[in-house]
């Protein structure tokens, strides 16, 4: 039998969910721009540069201003930090097995990943708050 969430995490779960859902987001986005940064510089030999001479796209490792691609690098590092702690945070509140958690931080480094598996997570999140709140419902009517 699957372990419950504890009542006093409860309220705590939307936040979690909602911190969870933003970091995923982001977290995909900026992992779909270092695929196509990857294969701009390593398949094209080029590289993605802010405010140089030359435009945006310059030869690889003839970056003279802000270097954009390593700026995507280290910003889909940092969120996937924020990541990995909001589906600590939903896995631990909702107390799922810990293969759960391994497969949602699998959605930081599989190009789309994270975005199925966040409509997928928030929708069964809902559903139980949802199934939860109208337990406390009936019970709460029926004690009356």
């Amino acid at each position: 039998m699957p372990l419950e969430p504890k009542r006093a995490d409860i309220p705590s779960i939307p936040g979690a969910l909602k911190l969870y859902q933003t970091s995923s987001i982001i977290t995909g986005v900026f992992l779909l721009l270092l695929c196509a940064e990857v294969i701009l510089k390593f398949g094209f030999q080029y590289e993605l540069e802010l405010g140089g001479p030359y435009g945006l796209l310059v030869p690889r490792d003839t970056v003279t201003a802000f270097n954009l691609s390593t700026a995507i690098l280290i910003m889909h590092g940092w969120f996937y930090v924020l990541y990995l702690f909001a589906d600590f945070r939903l896995w631990s509140l909702m107390r799922w097995p810990f293969s759960r958690f391994l497969l949602i931080a699998l959605g930081g480094v599989i190009p789309t990943l994270s975005f199925f598996l966040e409509g997928r997570v928030a929708r069964e999140v809902r559903a139980w708050l949802a199934a939860r709140a109208l337990s406390d419902a009936e019970g709460a009517e029926a004690r009356s």
